[in-house]
C-alpha cells in the first residue's frame, strides 16, 4: 500500500496498487486456458461384444456358494435349502454357518488368491419381507463370522 502526502490538509490517504493483483490474476487466467482442453470431458464405457458362439454353455453353480433364502410367509431361514431356524430364532443359522466355516478352515478351502477361509454368503429375501428381518439374518451371520456377505432380492415383480 503506497502513500501520499500530497498538499491535503487531510493527511495521507492509502492507495492500493493493483499492478501485482492484475499480474498474478492473468497468470492465473492462462494457467487455466491451458488446463481446460487437457481434462477429460466425457467417459467412454467398453460395453462388451456379443458373444460369436451360439452354443449354450452349462454353467455349474459354485459348490462353495452359501445362500440364505428368508420366507415372506412364515418367516423361516433356509441356508442352501436346508431349514436354519426362523427370523425371530436365527441361532440354529449361525449354529450352521459356523460349523461350515470351521470346516473349511480345517479343510483349507480358501478364497480364489488369497489366504483367507471362503465365508462369502448371499442373503436372498423378498422384496416384501420387514427390512428389520433381513438385518437380523445378517447379524446372525455376522456373528458366525461370515465376510462379505451379499444381498439379493427376490421377486422384482411382487
Amino acid at each position: 500500500m503506497a502513500m501520499s502526502s500530497g498538499g491535503s490538509s487531510e493527511g495521507a490517504v492509502p492507495h492500493i496498487n493493483v499492478t501485482p493483483l492484475i499480474d498474478v490474476l492473468l497468470v492465473l487466467l492462462i494457467i487455466f486456458m491451458v488446463i481446460t482442453p487437457v481434462k477429460p470431458s466425457k467417459f467412454e464405457a467398453k460395453v462388451p461384444a456379443e458373444p460369436k458362439n451360439e452354443q449354450q454353455l452349462d454353467v455349474k453353480p459354485n459348490p462353495l456358494t452359501l445362500v440364505v433364502a428368508v420366507n415372506r410367509d412364515n418367516k423361516a431361514i433356509t441356508l442352501n435349502n436346508e431349514p436354519a431356524g426362523t427370523v425371530d430364532d436365527a441361532t440354529a443359522l449361525t449354529g450352521s454357518l459356523a460349523e461350515i466355516f470351521k470346516q473349511r478352515e480345517n479343510n483349507g478351502v480358501f478364497r480364489e488368491g488369497t489366504n483367507q477361509v471362503e465365508k462369502t454368503i448371499f442373503i436372498k429375501s423378498p422384496t416384501s419381507v420387514r427390512y428389520g428381518d433381513v438385518v437380523k439374518v445378517i447379524d446372525a451371520a455376522k456373528m458366525a463370522g461370515a465376510q462379505p456377505i451379499g444381498l439379493q432380492i427376490d421377486d422384482l415383480t411382487e
